[in-house]
């Protein structure tokens, strides 16, 4: 019973390596050369300079680092606790996310190696695939890698931040967030996804509700309200800029047409 019960973990682990090598190699090397992935780029619909000015952008680049850090965290503790509630697609996320990071990651030194081995998800490879297995144990590597790039994505924050001269609002509005959800999972005894929409419902609306029931209902719950809150936001300082510089405008106008005047009367 012993060896069967080692020689079971033993494959899994190979699966969840097998997998894992097999969704980096595709992402990294197929995709990019895929024909459509090519159209999308080159189309009007992915360049973001079609929805947002250059400094919305920049403030859009701030955010993302922030967002994968919180994500890192509610990864690490739905891997660590034992909410059981919509945990196929933490393991999705935890995968998807995962890879990615594989996919931009060089492997060329010992320490780029070992950091590679830490992102991989056996825990949610297998528990996609076979369900509870001693395997998670490894997760504790698993998280010790996103511990790293929790460090790894706050200096980019701070590297984008200050070559870009951006002011740190976002940070505190993270700060706050951050705060918030773990009091709020601590005091009201919830899952970190229903922590999120909480925190997030109150922070956007009136309401201190998880909405949606579901995972997939408080995810979507989850987009809905910080995306109505940012696009709002980019919205009203495009707005802004868009009178300012009509504004500047219309003066450098009517300064160059007295100066025409001048230039003929003289």
């Amino acid at each position: 019973m012993g060896n069967e019960l080692i020689l079971d973990i033993i494959f899994q682990l190979l699966v969840a390596i097998g997998i894992f090598v097999v969704l980096v190699y595709v992402g990294k090397y197929i995709i990019p050369k895929s024909r459509l992935l090519a159209r999308f780029k080159a189309s009007r619909f992915s360049n973001p300079l079609e929805y947002f000015p250059s400094e919305g952008i920049m403030s859009l680049k701030q955010l993302f680092y922030l967002v994968m850090i919180l994500v890192f965290i509610i990864t690490i503790l739905y891997l660590t606790f034992d909410w059981k509630g919509g945990s196929y697609l933490i393991f999705v996320l935890d995968i998807l996310v995962s890879v990615s990071l594989a996919i931009n990651w060089s492997s060329d030194t010992l320490k780029n190696k070992f950091i590679l081995f830490l992102l991989i998800p056996f825990g949610s490879i297998t528990g996609l695939l076979f369900g509870d297995s001693l395997v998670v144990l490894l997760d504790l590597f698993h998280i010790i890698g996103y511990l790293y790039f929790i460090k790894v994505y706050y200096r980019k924050f701070v590297e984008h931040t200050e070559n870009n001269g951006l002011g740190i609002t976002l940070l505190l509005l993270f700060a706050i967030i951050l705060v918030s959800f773990l009091f709020t999972m601590l005091a009201e005894d919830v899952s970190p996804m229903d922590s999120l929409t909480m925190v997030s419902n109150a922070f956007t609306s009136n309401s201190f509700d998880a909405s949606g029931k579901i995972m997939i209902g408080k995810i979507n719950s989850l987009v809905l309200a910080w995306g109505g809150f940012f696009l709002s936001c980019i919205g009203t300082a495009t707005l802004s800029v868009s009178m300012v510089k009509g504004y500047v405008n219309r003066e450098f106008a009517d300064i160059k047409d007295l100066i025409k005047e001048k230039k003929e009367k003289n």
